[in-house]
């Protein structure tokens, strides 16, 4: 709709100019796979495999990855404007964000041999990766996370433990995992002893299954179990006992990978309850010429356009080689409020038809509401802003 589109007006030219060139080319995808089928793929439990080959032949999953490696250059901008043209297309994909800031740790530190055997795959579509940090007892603690990396005689290493939460395993080919190296009771402090290592998902030893989860989405959660998975030295990324630092250097992207997915949801459902507003007429005049119903609509538009601003100068920090901890940490925080807001104001809208089939509002709200909690959850970046921003004590 052309007056949501007015996003744009409000970023910086140089930005602008990307992101309308990035969802030109996610509209290549959208317009051949649409919302209609995405909700059947989620609802069979299918991850929509055409749709992921469409995204590789736009060259959307080359999106942050350099040439040399098979992707289409560019940086954590264009991978964020693709995220966000998705989900305002209504077919957003976990599994892209799990790529994205996963290989984001190795081009950062990995090898050349890792860019090259790990990465490039990433770009062309082949073998996407996911992430797996979360565990059942350590939640959002990734400090006392259990699941341990060891050395092997040989020279490599084995892996054993439990994740849970992680999504699109059945439809990756690698998985990126957080684990200790040094359990936390033998570390120097908490931050050390962290590894990051990429495994195989069809290795031996690694199991997983479903999770049951009242939520329409194309990609499935799992809990995966690892028991004795050998891992290849020339797999793990830097150094062992140092990832603490790459982890950040991951989950920065992911923070504002999704603020996108947020924020182009909540314009999803803002753009559906616009155009119901104003043909909806049970008593004369158009529902969206009053206040109750109006007012809210405008207020989620204006804050999903300011957590829109936050969202871009985070991606701008990241690519530009600066301290991003912030901006994406808020960009997170305010862009997730935004989509409940919007989303909640789109029911309203709607009132009884919100919650059918015809109308698809209410499918997208539980996804919106996880997105409060996912890939972190707001009570613990407002512990980031006030220990780390405003140099208040420790949160407790």
């Amino acid at each position: 709709m052309a007056r949501l589109n007015s996003a744009s007006a409000a970023l910086s030219p140089e930005i602008s100019a990307v992101r309308d060139s990035v969802h030109e080319a996610v509209r290549g995808v959208t317009a051949k796979f649409d919302r209609a089928q995405w909700l059947v793929c989620a609802r069979e439990d299918r991850f929509p495999t055409e749709a992921w080959a469409l995204m590789a032949r736009q060259g959307i999953l080359g999106l942050g990855v350099p040439e040399e490696y098979g992707g289409a250059g560019g940086g954590l901008t264009e991978a964020t404007a693709a995220m966000e043209a998705m989900a305002a297309a209504g077919v957003p994909f976990a599994l892209f964000l799990l790529t994205v800031f996963s290989r984001t740790a190795i081009l950062l530190h990995g090898s050349e041999d890792q860019k090259q055997r790990l990465v490039a795959p990433t770009a062309d579509g082949s073998q996407p990766m996911c992430f797996a940090i979360t565990e059942p007892n350590a939640g959002t603690n990734s400090f006392g996370i259990e699941t341990m990396l060891t050395r092997t005689d040989d020279g490599g290493y084995r892996l054993n433990g439990e994740k849970i939460f992680i999504s699109a395993v059945d439809a990756a080919d690698r998985m990126m995992v957080v684990a200790r190296s040094t359990r936390l009771s033998d570390a120097l402090d908490r931050r050390h002893g962290f590894a990051l290592v990429v495994v195989d998902v069809n290795s031996p030893g690694l199991t997983y299954r479903p999770i049951d989860m009242g939520l329409v989405m194309a990609d499935r959660q799992f809990s995966v179990h690892f028991e004795n998975v050998d891992v290849p030295a020339e797999n793990l990324i830097g150094e062992l006992d140092g990832a603490f630092r790459y982890l950040f250097d991951a989950l920065n992207p992911e923070r504002v990978l999704a603020a996108a997915w947020s924020i182009g949801l909540g314009d999803y459902v803002l753009d559906k309850a616009v155009r119901y507003a104003r043909d909806r007429s049970p008593f004369g005049p158009p529902i969206g010429s009053y206040q109750a119903i109006q007012h809210p609509l405008a207020k989620a538009k204006a804050d999903l356009d300011a957590a829109r601003l936050m969202m871009y100068s985070a991606s701008r920090a990241f690519d530009a080689g600066e301290d991003a901890g912030y901006l994406a940490n808020a960009a997170k925080l305010l862009a997730s409020q935004a989509a409940v807001e919007a989303c909640d104001a789109a029911i309203q809208a709607h009132g009884g038809y919100a919650f059918t089939d015809e109308y698809d509002v209410s499918s997208v709200w539980g996804l919106i509401r996880l997105l409060k909690i996912i890939p972190v959850n707001n009570e613990v970046v407002l512990n980031h802003i006030g220990e780390h921003v405003l140099g208040l004590p420790r949160s407790s």
